[in-house]
Formats: C-alpha cells, structure tokens, sequence
C-alpha cells in the first residue's frame, strides 16, 4: 500500500521502468544522444520517492544482470569487458559494471570460478559492497549521486547489450574445476623475476642506451627461458599446447603500440591478434612464453613513452602542431627496430646454447623450437581462421621516424652490457 492507500504492482513497475531504461539505451546506442539524455532526465524525475527509486534500481540491475551473463557466456572475463567499458564510456559505468559482475558471480560457489577471475576483479577493485536489501544501482546512487548512475546504466547498456563472441581463454564461471585450471610454468619461475629485475632498472634509469642494455639482457634471459621450456617438453614428452591471452591496447597510437606487442610476441616464439574494436590484442603462445612477452610489452612502452616525450611539442615551419604525426612515427620506427634487435638477441641466444650442448643434442635445437612455433601457427588458424593483415601505419613525419629508431638501437648486441657510442 502506498500513502494514499492505493495498491501497487511492483513487479509491474519494474518491468516498466526497465522498457524506459532500455528505450533510453536503445537511443544512445543508435546515437540519438539528444533523446536519449531527454528520456534519462524523465526518468530520475519520476524516481523521487523511494518506491520508484527502488523500483528503477532493480530494473537497471535485472537488465544488467542479464547483459553480463550473457558476455560471460560469448567468453568475455571481467577485465575484457571493464577494457571496454572505460574504453567507450566515462565514469561511474566502469563502477556500475563491477558492481553487476560481481552480483553475477554472487551466484557461484567461489571454488567453481577461474582464480584468474578474481584477481581480475581484485585489480579493478570490484566487489559486492552494498546492502542485501537493496539493488547496487540505487545503493551506489545514494552514495554518489543518482541522476549519474542512471545515465551510466543507460551509456553501460548500449555499450555491452550486443557484444560478439570471442575466443575462450578459459572455464566459464560454474566451470572451474581443479583439473581445468591453468597451469603455471614449469621452468624456473626465478627467471621471470630476473626479467622483472632488469626491465625496472630499464624503466629507471634515466639513460636511453642503459635501459635498451638492461632490455636486451631481459630478452637474452626470455629467449634462454623459451628454449628451457622447449628442451623440457620434448624430454619429457608433455602434451600442453598454446594457450591464449588477452592484453589491453589503449589510445592514443594504438597501432604503433600493436606493433610493438607483435614484434616481441614474435621474437618470444608467439603470434598476436588484434582486435581494434574490442580494445585489445590476442597472444597465443605457450604460458611461460607469453609471461615474458607481456613482461616485456609493459616496460618497452614505458621507455618508448618516457623517450618520446623527452622530444616535447613538435610544430611545423608555421607553427602548426606536428605532435601527433611525430609521435606517431616515433613509436612506428621505436617498435620495428625493437622488432629485429629482440630477433637478434633471440638467435644469438640459440646459437649459443646450441654450441653448448654440442653434437647431435646441439642440432635438434632448432628443430625443436621451429615445432614449437608451428603448433602456435597451428592455434591461430584454429581460433581465427578468417584472420586477415592489418594495413601499416602511414609514417609521415621524418624527424620522429629517426628518433624512434636510434631511441631503439643505442645498446650493443653483442651481450658484453658495453654501450656503442652513436
């Protein structure tokens, strides 16, 4: 009963507060944003009382609850769809949707979820905060502020209503048993931390030509770490394959950066995928493989980023802003040197370990990791068998393609750590 004494369906005021909150989102995905802004406005009107705020609130989340599911069912993890979300969006719908993740992961016993899951969560700090008896929409709008949350759900529902299936990485939440959980590597874990090690004192130093030293060693060590992992399953006959992951590639310069990743990807015995749409690059390889790819990624474009703005505002011989153009050249000629001094380093480092072991032992070296580069060849034509060639980033300003490049090439390969002087 309400004040006045009339009787109210409330589950018929859900229902119907949640076709306006789809309407609005209808509008805002077909980018009628005008209409869509209005019909936001009439909807926080009409939600004064707290019955129609209430009402609303558990619209927002039923519909939610159901997008979500439906994502997590196309493969899509938490971090994937957080990717996106701020990708597309602008705050609090990245807020909003780890509130309706982590509602919909409520349903789950902890045990039968991923592990990688919740530390996807942990990381965009994302948990089930708010009040049993009440939705996390109007909760965190009592908190924040109401009009924004509803503006966010609509902007949030439009941006996830219809996202496409992509490739599985993994147990679905309900899925997880102890058998299906990713294994970790088996070669020393140590060497990763050494990697670790010499890649921040790489994004440390305040020397171009120390940190590319500190990186070239970082990639002798993975290359070493790589052929371990090979020697390692070809004695003891082990069946673990290429598996997938999935990493993040923000504007600005995406291209430039994807560059990057795929030529480190291919100097560590990996392919990388991008999907420009989603945000985010694909890497198939075996698990030891790709933890020192993405280790590698990280610090590489810290130091890019860090050479880069050293050169400050470029402009033209008529003042004109020539940043853009010259940063994205910079990081175009940064990533296809890296590109052949990490497959330098890489071959180098075989060659050695193979005129080490000597012999016949010596020989099946490259055979071996030839293997392993064709079974990742293999899971990409199974994964994306429609793949297709993206088209190169056009360079057009001079200075910022030779700055990247000699930003890339002032450390020796020779692995004596001596720097050239250039």
């Amino acid at each position: 009963m309400t004040a006045f004494g009339i009787e109210r369906d409330r589950d018929a005021d859900v229902g119907r507060f949640a076709d306006r909150v789809m309407e609005a989102a209808s509008a805002w995905s077909n980018r009628h944003r005008a209409r869509a802004q209005a019909l936001t406005r009439h909807l926080v009107a009409d939600t004064r009382t707290g019955y129609d705020r209430d009402c609303a609130g558990w619209a927002i989340l039923s519909i939610l609850t159901d997008r979500v599911g439906q994502a997590f069912d196309r493969e899509w993890q938490p971090i994937d769809l957080h990717r996106l979300v701020t990708r597309l969006t602008k705050s609090p719908a990245d807020a909003l949707l780890g509130d309706a993740m982590a509602y919909v992961l409520q349903r789950y016993a902890r045990a039968t979820v991923d592990p990688e899951w919740w530390a996807q969560m942990e990381a965009i700090e994302a948990s089930a905060w708010w009040p049993e008896d009440r939705s996390y929409p109007q909760a965190r709008g009592d908190r924040d502020s109401w009009p924004e949350v509803v503006q966010a759900a609509v902007e949030l529902i439009s941006t996830i209503w219809a996202v496409p299936s992509i490739e599985s990485l993994g147990p679905r939440p309900g899925e997880a048993r102890p058998s299906t959980r990713r294994s970790s590597s088996r070669v020393d874990p140590r060497v990763l931390e050494r990697v670790r090690a010499l890649l921040a004192k790489a994004e440390s130093t305040t020397f171009e030509a120390e940190a590319e030293t500190f990186t070239a060693g970082a990639q002798s060590l993975m290359a070493r770490h790589s052929i371990d992992a090979a020697l390692l399953a070809a004695t003891e006959r082990t069946t673990a394959g290429p598996t997938l992951r999935r990493v993040g590639v923000d504007n600005p310069y995406e291209s430039p950066k994807v560059s990057l990743l795929s030529g480190i990807a291919s100097a560590n015995y990996c392919r990388a995928v991008w999907s420009k749409d989603l945000g985010h690059v694909t890497l198939i390889g075996h698990a030891e493989d790709l933890d020192a790819v993405e280790t590698l990624f990280t610090s590489l474009l810290v130091q890019a980023t860090t050479a880069m703005a050293q050169h400050g505002k470029q402009t033209d011989a008529y003042g004109r802003s020539r940043t853009a153009a010259f940063r994205r050249s910079f990081l175009m000629a940064f990533a296809l040197r890296i590109r052949e001094r990490l497959h330098q380093v890489a071959d180098a480092e075989v060659a050695a370990v193979a005129e080490q072991r000597g012999g016949s032992a010596g020989t099946e070296l490259v055979p071996l990791l030839e293997e392993r580069r064709d079974a990742v060849d293999d899971a990409v034509d199974e994964y994306f068998p429609h793949l297709r060639a993206s088209r190169p980033t056009t360079v057009s300003d001079d200075e910022g393609w030779f700055s990247g490049h000699a930003a890339a090439d002032r450390a020796s390969l020779g692995g004596s750590g001596e720097v050239e002087r250039r």
